[in-house]
């Protein structure tokens, strides 16, 4: 068994799997799911596991060359906006709506236990050489 880094086997899995361009979409659990895309579900209860908390286990394991997330966090959600324009420079928003039609794109959804809106973002996935 794995001491360190992602444990759930089946994230550690869809990670392992992930290519250059790919994208992972994190999302709270209000976050419509696109038929498609692998989903790994983390949610517990609400709060658990958290959207910062996720988004920072991901971040360890994966190299991300850009981010969007809904431009309606600014408003209703600036903790999470914060959150994520520290941890990702470059991040662009889009309009709530524009994200979830990005979502169906993504080669894998996240799903946390955050019960805030609009904790959501789509990472995409670079190389690391």
């Amino acid at each position: 068994m794995k001491k360190s880094g992602i444990l759930n086997r089946h994230l550690a899995g869809a990670l392992a799997g992930l290519g250059h361009g790919d994208g992972v979409l994190i999302c709270d659990v209000g976050m419509p799911i696109p038929s498609g895309p692998r989903v790994v579900d983390l949610a517990f209860r609400a709060g658990v596991p958290s959207f910062a908390e996720v988004l920072d286990g991901l971040l360890d394991e994966l190299v991300v060359e850009g981010a969007t997330a809904a431009e309606e966090i600014r408003e209703a959600n600036p903790e999470a906006d914060r959150l994520l324009t520290a941890r990702l420079p470059g991040l662009t928003h889009v309009p709530h709506e524009r994200l979830k039609e990005l979502t169906a794109g993504a080669g894998l959804v996240v799903r946390t236990g955050e019960a805030r809106p609009y904790a959501n973002v789509l990472l995409r996935c670079g190389v690391f050489f």
